[in-house]
């Protein structure tokens, strides 16, 4: 009898630690992966800001402060917002301007903090990939996962051989990309480049003739044999939001995952880059202008004014290209969809 006591005593405690520990720990993985993930505008209170003045500057009119205050559940007090909080911006549709929304604040520090401007924030920068002419120039190509793997993933063993004549160097990181096909103008069928995928990171563990073995430290996709090296190099998910270049108009080139509609928070390409002065932070306007003929005898057509149904920002430029998130769409977008500089 003692023991079925003990026994029973030793089961209750075990029950019981199980209560309490997985809720927790389901808690703690679903907040880590609703971090990752995190994105949207941002802003920094700064010495003497008001949401009079804020709601001016970011939404056009200091009389919106109400509907702005409305959305900030940690204001109290509406007369009282202190240097240091960060804030939401959300973008304003048509107006080229934001609503604000408090996400997290101090309220106990009245001190100012470093001034920054707006930002994007944009947790998955490092996974995005990029269009260019040229594929870029491989430093390693993975040839085998360790108990022969097909789908790699974070934590797996991979084995890496060196390309080139730049040497792997133990503890370095380094990111895992495959080429795509070469994508080409609808219309002209001229080459507008290589697409290149990220699928990870690895980090270089042991150096042996031949051959280097690796840790997949972060994967986006899965990894796979033939997968190529370029060295890593770490974006800040702040991106400072500046001036739109003036004037330019291109085309949607493409999503990054092959997707036949696109729509918002998805990762997508653009005909336009640095050569256009395409920057990283600037938003561009996603439109269409229909046709009409206002008169039968001639049959000439006249653009009717455009419609705005959705914003990219611009996440990397390369020189022809550059890789784009699409922030918001009021409806889907295809391939071959035209942008352009914000409406005015």
């Amino acid at each position: 009898m003692y023991r079925n006591r003990k026994f029973q005593l030793i089961t209750c405690i075990s029950i019981l630690a199980a209560i309490i520990f997985f809720p927790f720990h389901l808690f703690a993985q679903e907040s880590k992966e609703v971090v990752e993930q995190e994105s949207g505008y941002y802003y920094t209170v700064q010495k003497g800001d008001t949401l009079w003045d804020l709601s001016e500057r970011f939404a056009d009119s200091p009389w919106l402060w109400p509907d702005l205050w409305s959305y900030n559940d940690q204001i109290s007090n509406p007369h009282w917002i202190y240097p240091g909080e960060r804030i939401r911006l959300f973008y304003r549709k048509g107006s080229g301007s934001f609503v604000i929304k408090t996400v997290q604040g101090t309220q106990t520090t009245k001190e100012a903090t470093l001034i920054e401007p707006p930002y994007y924030y944009y947790s998955l920068i490092n996974s995005i990939g990029f269009i260019k002419k040229e594929p870029a120039t491989p430093l390693g190509i993975i040839f085998k996962a360790q108990d022969d793997k097909k789908m790699i993933s974070q934590g797996d063993l991979v084995y890496i051989r060196q390309k080139g004549d730049t040497p792997l160097i133990l503890g370095d990181k380094y990111t895992v990309y495959r080429t795509l096909k070469p994508i080409h103008d609808q219309k002209s069928e001229a080459l507008i480049g290589i697409q290149h995928y990220l699928t990870g990171t690895v980090e270089i563990t042991n150096i042996e003739p031949g051959f280097a073995l690796a840790r997949v430290v972060q994967s986006f996709r899965d990894l796979a044999v033939n997968d190529l090296l370029i060295p890593y190099k770490k974006r800040s998910p702040k991106i400072p939001l500046t001036e739109s270049k003036k004037g330019l108009n291109g085309k949607i080139v493409k999503s990054e995952d092959q997707r036949s509609i696109i729509g918002s928070n998805i990762v997508a390409f653009i005909d336009k880059g640095s050569k256009d002065e395409v920057k990283l932070g600037q938003l561009y306007d996603i439109y269409y202008q229909a046709k009409h003929q206002l008169d039968q005898d001639t049959r000439k057509d006249v653009l009717l004014t455009p419609v705005v149904y959705g914003t990219l920002l611009v996440l990397h430029a390369e020189q022809t290209t550059s890789t784009v998130l699409i922030t918001q769409s009021d409806q889907s977008i295809s391939p071959g969809a035209t942008f352009g500089s914000p409406m005015e």
